[in-house]
Protein backbone atom coordinates (compact mmCIF):
# COMPACT_ATOMS: atom_id res chain seq x y z
CA UNK A 1 0.00 0.00 0.00
CA UNK A 2 1.12 3.38 -1.03
CA UNK A 3 1.36 6.44 1.73
CA UNK A 4 1.40 9.96 0.52
CA UNK A 5 4.26 12.06 2.29
CA UNK A 6 3.26 13.79 5.42
CA UNK A 7 4.71 17.11 6.68
CA UNK A 8 7.81 16.38 7.81
CA UNK A 9 9.18 14.29 4.82
CA UNK A 10 8.03 17.57 3.02
CA UNK A 11 10.00 19.72 5.54
CA UNK A 12 12.83 17.73 5.12
CA UNK A 13 13.10 17.55 1.64
CA UNK A 14 13.30 21.11 1.71
CA UNK A 15 16.26 21.26 4.15
CA UNK A 16 18.01 18.25 1.68
CA UNK A 17 17.73 20.89 -1.31
CA UNK A 18 18.91 23.57 0.92
CA UNK A 19 21.74 21.84 2.51
CA UNK A 20 23.11 20.03 -0.86
CA UNK A 21 21.60 22.33 -3.75
CA UNK A 22 21.47 25.67 -1.56
CA UNK A 23 23.17 28.81 -3.07
CA UNK A 24 24.60 26.68 -6.09
CA UNK A 25 23.99 27.64 -9.82
CA UNK A 26 21.87 24.39 -10.58
CA UNK A 27 22.11 22.38 -13.95
CA UNK A 28 18.18 21.81 -14.67
CA UNK A 29 17.00 19.17 -16.89
CA UNK A 30 13.74 16.55 -17.94
CA UNK A 31 14.75 13.52 -18.54
CA UNK A 32 11.33 12.45 -19.25
CA UNK A 33 10.01 15.43 -20.92
CA UNK A 34 7.32 16.22 -19.48
CA UNK A 35 9.11 19.15 -17.84
CA UNK A 36 11.15 20.34 -20.36
CA UNK A 37 9.91 23.97 -20.76
CA UNK A 38 10.36 24.43 -16.86
CA UNK A 39 13.63 22.98 -16.51
CA UNK A 40 15.07 25.16 -19.48
CA UNK A 41 13.83 28.64 -17.78
CA UNK A 42 15.65 27.46 -14.13
CA UNK A 43 18.53 26.06 -15.77
CA UNK A 44 21.83 27.99 -14.92
CA UNK A 45 19.34 29.69 -12.12
CA UNK A 46 21.24 30.51 -8.25
CA UNK A 47 19.21 27.96 -6.04
CA UNK A 48 18.72 30.75 -3.14
CA UNK A 49 15.88 29.41 -1.14
CA UNK A 50 14.22 26.75 0.11
CA UNK A 51 10.44 26.55 1.68
CA UNK A 52 7.44 24.07 2.77
CA UNK A 53 3.74 24.23 3.81
CA UNK A 54 2.41 20.81 4.16
CA UNK A 55 2.45 18.48 1.76
CA UNK A 56 4.16 21.47 -0.77
CA UNK A 57 7.92 21.66 -1.81
CA UNK A 58 9.29 25.11 -2.65
CA UNK A 59 12.27 26.01 -4.23
CA UNK A 60 13.45 29.37 -4.74
CA UNK A 61 15.40 30.61 -7.53
CA UNK A 62 17.22 33.84 -8.05
CA UNK A 63 14.76 35.55 -11.31
CA UNK A 64 11.69 35.06 -8.17
CA UNK A 65 10.82 31.92 -10.02
CA UNK A 66 9.58 29.12 -7.64
CA UNK A 67 9.57 25.18 -8.19
CA UNK A 68 6.22 23.87 -6.65
CA UNK A 69 6.53 20.21 -5.63
CA UNK A 70 3.71 17.75 -4.86
CA UNK A 71 4.31 14.58 -4.47
CA UNK A 72 1.38 12.99 -4.10
CA UNK A 73 0.90 8.86 -3.73
CA UNK A 74 3.40 7.93 -6.10
CA UNK A 75 6.16 10.77 -6.00
CA UNK A 76 9.31 10.17 -4.91
CA UNK A 77 12.82 11.89 -4.63
CA UNK A 78 16.38 10.63 -5.09
CA UNK A 79 19.58 12.67 -3.88
CA UNK A 80 23.14 11.66 -5.21
CA UNK A 81 27.00 12.70 -5.66
CA UNK A 82 28.44 13.28 -9.18
CA UNK A 83 28.60 12.69 -11.09
CA UNK A 84 25.47 11.51 -12.10
CA UNK A 85 24.64 8.52 -13.45
CA UNK A 86 22.25 7.95 -16.71
CA UNK A 87 18.87 8.44 -15.69
CA UNK A 88 16.78 5.77 -14.77
CA UNK A 89 12.89 5.24 -15.11
CA UNK A 90 10.84 8.16 -15.54
CA UNK A 91 13.03 11.12 -14.00
CA UNK A 92 10.59 14.10 -14.25
CA UNK A 93 12.93 16.36 -13.41
CA UNK A 94 16.44 16.38 -12.51
CA UNK A 95 18.25 19.34 -10.28
CA UNK A 96 22.31 19.00 -10.68
CA UNK A 97 24.69 21.00 -8.25
CA UNK A 98 28.40 20.96 -8.12
CA UNK A 99 28.89 18.08 -5.71
CA UNK A 100 25.17 16.23 -5.64
CA UNK A 101 21.78 15.54 -7.97
CA UNK A 102 18.20 15.33 -7.16
CA UNK A 103 15.73 13.58 -9.24
CA UNK A 104 12.51 13.87 -8.91
CA UNK A 105 10.09 11.31 -10.26
CA UNK A 106 6.23 10.44 -10.51
CA UNK A 107 5.20 13.54 -8.36
CA UNK A 108 1.49 14.89 -8.86
CA UNK A 109 2.25 18.47 -9.02
CA UNK A 110 5.46 19.84 -10.56
CA UNK A 111 5.38 23.75 -11.97
CA UNK A 112 6.97 26.64 -11.72
CA UNK A 113 5.40 29.80 -10.01
CA UNK A 114 6.07 33.14 -9.71
CA UNK A 115 6.06 34.81 -6.19
CA UNK A 116 2.13 36.06 -6.33
CA UNK A 117 1.29 32.75 -7.12
CA UNK A 118 3.27 31.17 -4.69
CA UNK A 119 1.34 33.55 -1.77
CA UNK A 120 -2.14 31.85 -3.24
CA UNK A 121 -0.63 29.07 -2.48
CA UNK A 122 0.38 29.56 1.23
CA UNK A 123 -3.09 31.58 1.51
CA UNK A 124 -5.69 28.57 0.92
CA UNK A 125 -3.63 26.16 2.99
CA UNK A 126 -3.70 25.92 6.51
CA UNK A 127 -1.51 26.34 9.38
CA UNK A 128 1.37 24.05 9.40
CA UNK A 129 3.16 22.82 13.09
CA UNK A 130 6.35 22.66 11.03
CA UNK A 131 6.35 26.35 10.37
CA UNK A 132 7.70 28.98 12.80
CA UNK A 133 4.49 31.45 11.42
CA UNK A 134 1.41 28.86 11.96
CA UNK A 135 -1.07 30.46 13.52
CA UNK A 136 -3.40 27.21 15.42
CA UNK A 137 -5.98 29.99 15.88
CA UNK A 138 -6.75 30.48 11.95
CA UNK A 139 -7.71 26.83 12.75
CA UNK A 140 -9.17 26.26 15.44
CA UNK A 141 -11.89 29.46 13.88
CA UNK A 142 -12.73 26.66 11.65
CA UNK A 143 -12.79 23.51 13.84
CA UNK A 144 -14.36 25.42 16.40
CA UNK A 145 -17.60 26.15 14.48
CA UNK A 146 -17.75 23.14 12.58
CA UNK A 147 -20.21 20.43 12.62
CA UNK A 148 -17.35 18.03 10.58
CA UNK A 149 -15.65 15.48 12.74
CA UNK A 150 -12.44 16.50 13.96
CA UNK A 151 -10.92 12.98 11.98
CA UNK A 152 -12.36 14.91 8.59
CA UNK A 153 -11.49 18.46 9.75
CA UNK A 154 -7.48 17.43 10.40
CA UNK A 155 -7.08 15.39 6.66
CA UNK A 156 -8.17 18.96 5.32
CA UNK A 157 -5.10 20.69 4.01
CA UNK A 158 -7.21 23.79 4.62
CA UNK A 159 -7.74 23.97 8.06
CA UNK A 160 -4.16 22.03 9.11
CA UNK A 161 -1.68 21.34 6.50
CA UNK A 162 0.58 18.85 6.26
CA UNK A 163 -1.40 16.02 8.71
CA UNK A 164 -1.78 12.87 7.20
CA UNK A 165 -3.60 10.09 8.08
CA UNK A 166 -0.94 8.63 10.64
CA UNK A 167 -0.30 12.01 12.32
CA UNK A 168 -3.95 12.20 12.65
CA UNK A 169 -4.99 8.74 14.29
CA UNK A 170 -2.17 9.07 16.26
CA UNK A 171 -2.67 12.36 17.76
CA UNK A 172 -6.22 11.85 18.60
CA UNK A 173 -5.09 8.70 20.43
CA UNK A 174 -2.86 10.65 22.35
CA UNK A 175 -5.29 13.20 23.29
CA UNK A 176 -8.28 10.35 24.32
CA UNK A 177 -10.05 12.12 21.44
CA UNK A 178 -13.18 10.36 19.26
CA UNK A 179 -12.42 10.92 16.00
CA UNK A 180 -16.36 11.02 15.05
CA UNK A 181 -16.15 14.22 17.41
CA UNK A 182 -17.50 17.08 15.32
CA UNK A 183 -15.56 20.17 15.91
CA UNK A 184 -17.78 22.75 17.24
CA UNK A 185 -17.48 20.14 20.18
CA UNK A 186 -14.03 20.30 21.25
CA UNK A 187 -13.35 22.71 23.68
CA UNK A 188 -10.40 25.17 22.96
CA UNK A 189 -8.24 22.92 25.53
CA UNK A 190 -8.72 20.26 23.72
CA UNK A 191 -7.60 21.78 20.59
CA UNK A 192 -4.42 23.34 21.73
CA UNK A 193 -3.18 19.83 23.21
CA UNK A 194 -3.81 18.76 19.97
CA UNK A 195 -1.84 20.93 17.96
CA UNK A 196 0.91 20.77 20.61
CA UNK A 197 0.86 17.12 20.29
CA UNK A 198 0.89 17.46 16.63
CA UNK A 199 4.04 20.05 16.45
CA UNK A 200 6.17 17.97 18.94
CA UNK A 201 5.26 14.33 16.80
CA UNK A 202 6.11 16.09 13.21
CA UNK A 203 8.97 17.75 14.61
CA UNK A 204 10.55 14.96 15.44
CA UNK A 205 9.29 13.13 12.40
CA UNK A 206 11.61 15.38 11.11
CA UNK A 207 14.47 14.82 13.34
CA UNK A 208 14.28 11.55 12.93
CA UNK A 209 13.16 10.63 9.25
CA UNK A 210 10.28 8.28 10.28
CA UNK A 211 7.13 8.73 12.56
CA UNK A 212 6.96 7.62 15.66
CA UNK A 213 4.47 8.36 18.44
CA UNK A 214 4.68 6.19 21.12
CA UNK A 215 5.46 7.26 24.51
CA UNK A 216 9.19 6.34 25.94
CA UNK A 217 7.08 4.02 28.78
CA UNK A 218 5.22 2.05 26.15
CA UNK A 219 8.43 1.42 23.23
CA UNK A 220 8.96 -1.91 22.50
CA UNK A 221 11.75 -2.30 24.96
CA UNK A 222 9.81 -0.56 27.92
CA UNK A 223 6.59 -2.96 27.59
CA UNK A 224 8.48 -6.25 26.66
CA UNK A 225 6.98 -6.68 23.14
CA UNK A 226 8.29 -7.00 19.77
CA UNK A 227 8.99 -3.93 17.42
CA UNK A 228 6.55 -2.97 14.50
CA UNK A 229 6.99 -3.89 11.61
CA UNK A 230 5.12 -1.94 8.66
CA UNK A 231 6.35 0.09 5.47
CA UNK A 232 6.08 3.67 7.32
CA UNK A 233 8.72 2.56 9.64
CA UNK A 234 7.95 3.74 13.58
CA UNK A 235 6.08 2.76 16.58
CA UNK A 236 2.30 3.62 16.46
CA UNK A 237 -0.67 2.99 18.95
CA UNK A 238 -3.23 3.06 16.28
CA UNK A 239 -2.37 3.30 13.13
CA UNK A 240 -2.88 -0.20 11.30
CA UNK A 241 -3.22 -1.87 14.02
CA UNK A 242 -6.88 -2.56 13.37
CA UNK A 243 -7.97 -5.98 15.30
CA UNK A 244 -4.79 -5.47 17.87
CA UNK A 245 -4.77 -5.08 21.23
CA UNK A 246 -4.83 -1.39 22.54
CA UNK A 247 -1.41 -0.75 24.22
CA UNK A 248 -2.80 1.14 26.88
CA UNK A 249 -6.18 -0.89 27.72
CA UNK A 250 -6.08 -4.03 25.52
CA UNK A 251 -9.40 -3.48 23.71
CA UNK A 252 -9.29 -4.28 20.40
CA UNK A 253 -8.45 -1.38 17.61
CA UNK A 254 -10.99 -0.61 15.37
CA UNK A 255 -10.97 0.70 11.76
CA UNK A 256 -13.08 2.56 9.54
CA UNK A 257 -13.71 4.46 6.27
CA UNK A 258 -13.96 8.20 7.07
CA UNK A 259 -14.16 10.84 3.78
CA UNK A 260 -12.45 7.78 1.48
CA UNK A 261 -9.94 7.64 3.89
CA UNK A 262 -8.90 4.26 6.47
CA UNK A 263 -9.24 5.37 10.21
CA UNK A 264 -8.20 3.96 13.31
CA UNK A 265 -8.98 4.65 16.80
CA UNK A 266 -9.40 2.64 20.13
CA UNK A 267 -13.37 2.79 21.29
CA UNK A 268 -12.05 2.89 25.12
CA UNK A 269 -9.09 5.17 25.05
CA UNK A 270 -10.66 7.83 22.78
CA UNK A 271 -13.79 9.38 24.40
CA UNK A 272 -13.73 12.58 24.92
Amino acid sequence: MRIMPEGHTIHRLAAQHRELLGGRVIHAESPQGRFAAGAARIDGRVLRETDAHGKHLLLGFDDDTWLHVHLGIYGKYAFGLVPVPAPVGAVRLRLTGPGHYADLRGPNTCELLDPGEKKALHDRLGPDPLRADADPELAWRRIGRSRTSIGVLLMDQSVVAGVGNIYRAEALFRQGVDPARPGRDLTREQWAAIWDDLVFLMAEGVRVGRIDTVRPEHTPQAMGRPPRVDGHGGEVYVYRRFGMPCLLCGTEVRTGVLSGRNLFWCPSCQTS
